[in-house]
């Protein structure tokens, strides 16, 4: 019986990281959480590519595009979907969470999912480091743990 692992040693290979410009103090805190995390593993910023998306109902076919590119042996989305008092929350952080998510599927890329979904503006802070962790970050090491998960599965 095979138990397969990723881990955190650093990748051969390139980044891209997309970014929502809407809610942009929220999505520019990720982005800084994530570039960190990927730096502490080793990752040089030069391998690290940052596109901005209006917003986290874009985010997906921006993935995809850099994804079926094979440039990047990862994909990032960052973004901030602020609850309101419309639906209109609930259209768009679910089409990005399955955008994102098809993404992943049709390219064989991994598209991490790091859109923050939240109730208020003070949530989203505190998710993208206000208070203890940062959830850009968190997607940074899913990149790196998913990329040498799928290659230690194909070198099986």
């Amino acid at each position: 019986m095979a138990e397969f692992h990723g881990d955190f040693q650093v990748p051969q290979g390139r980044f891209a990281i997309v970014a929502g410009r809407f809610n942009a103090l929220v999505s520019e805190a990720l982005l800084s959480g994530c570039r960190d995390a990927l730096a502490r593993h080793g990752v040089a910023e030069s391998a690290v590519d940052v596109a901005w998306a209006p917003g986290s109902f874009e985010i997906p076919l921006v993935a995809r595009t850099l994804a079926t590119t094979g440039r990047y042996v990862a994909v990032i989305c960052l973004g901030c979907v602020i609850r309101g008092e419309t639906p209109h929350f609930d259209m768009v952080a679910g089409q990005a969470a399955a955008g994102v998510m098809q993404a992943g599927l049709a390219t064989g890329v991994p598209v991490i999912f790091g859109i923050l979904t939240t109730d208020t503006v003070e949530q989203a802070l505190n998710r993208a480091g206000l208070k203890g962790g940062n959830k850009g970050a968190d997607a940074a090491l899913a990149a790196i743990e998913m990329v040498n998960l799928l290659a230690a599965i194909s070198s099986s």
